[in-house]
Formats: structure tokens, sequence, C-alpha cells
């Protein structure tokens, strides 16, 4: 048995590990972007799959890439010390519609991180080239925070 330590994978080895298993994010083509522990970007367009009426996105997809930028937000932090986090409440505001090929960024921030519970909030915007960025949403989550060691994941970082 080893006195020391587990060495931590670096940020970008545990974000590339977290896409890995994320299904859910892949099957909606959206793209993780982690600027530093706690501030990230997620990227997606709209696909004929996510509309709910004619050439309307179905709210149920912004609320899907609310609470994964939130979570990602908090994710990204809680790496740090090799913790995992899981939502324990969000809200979010719909500002404006979102249509068929719209492209939308959501950044996430981490507002506030104690010892059990992590706050972040969202902005998500359509994005359109030669346009200002458009607020269709803004959002605000709470996330527990738990030792990596209780899922699988830790294992698949630690080898």
């Amino acid at each position: 048995m080893s006195d020391k330590a587990p060495v931590l994978p670096d940020l970008a080895t545990m974000v590339a590990a977290y896409n890995q298993m994320n299904h859910y994010g892949r099957t909606n083509g959206m793209e993780l972007t982690v600027s530093t522990p706690g501030q990230i970007e997620y990227r997606m367009v709209i696909r004929d799959e996510h509309l709910s009426s004619p050439n309307t996105c179905h709210g149920g997809v912004l609320a899907g890439l609310m609470d994964a930028a939130l979570g990602a937000a908090a994710l990204s932090l809680a790496f740090t010390k090799m913790e995992l986090v899981s939502t324990v409440e969000f809200k979010m505001n719909y500002l404006h519609a979102v249509h068929l090929h719209d492209e939308l960024v959501a950044r996430g921030v981490v507002d506030h991180s104690g010892n059990s519970l992590v706050v972040s909030s969202c902005v998500v915007y359509r994005v359109k080239a030669g346009h200002s960025d458009v607020a269709v949403a803004r959002g605000l989550g709470t996330f527990n925070r738990y030792p990596a060691s209780k899922r699988d994941f830790a294992q698949l970082l630690m080898g």
C-alpha cells in the first residue's frame, strides 16, 4: 500500500473523459469547451429532431442545454478536487424563440462553491455571423458535490 496520494489528471484529460461518456451531449450535437475550472461554453446547432413545431425548437432542448452548461461549469470546478456533481435544482427563463439551424452557445460560470453545494449561472445565446448575439435563455442551478470515487468515473480517470 502506497503512502502517496493519487495524482489528479489534468483538467483537459478529465474533460476529454467526460466528453467520451456523455452520450446525451454527443447525440444532441453539443460541444463542450472549458475555459478555466468553473467557466465553460457549450455549443450546438438546432436540428430537425429538436423541433416541436414547424421551424421552432422544443423548450426541453434548451432546458437540456441549460442543465448541461450549468452542470459542466460546476463539474469543471469539482474535477479539480476529484469530485463530481449532480443537479439539485435549476430554473430558467426563456427569452426568445429558437429556430431550425440556429447556432446556440451556452456560457456557464460558477457563482459559489461551498463544501457540499455549487451554484452556477448560464446565459444561452443565439449567434449569427455579422449580428450581435441574442440572449435566448438565462438560468441558475444548484449542484451537490461528492467524491468521484462513488462512481466509475474515478476509475476511468485514475486507470
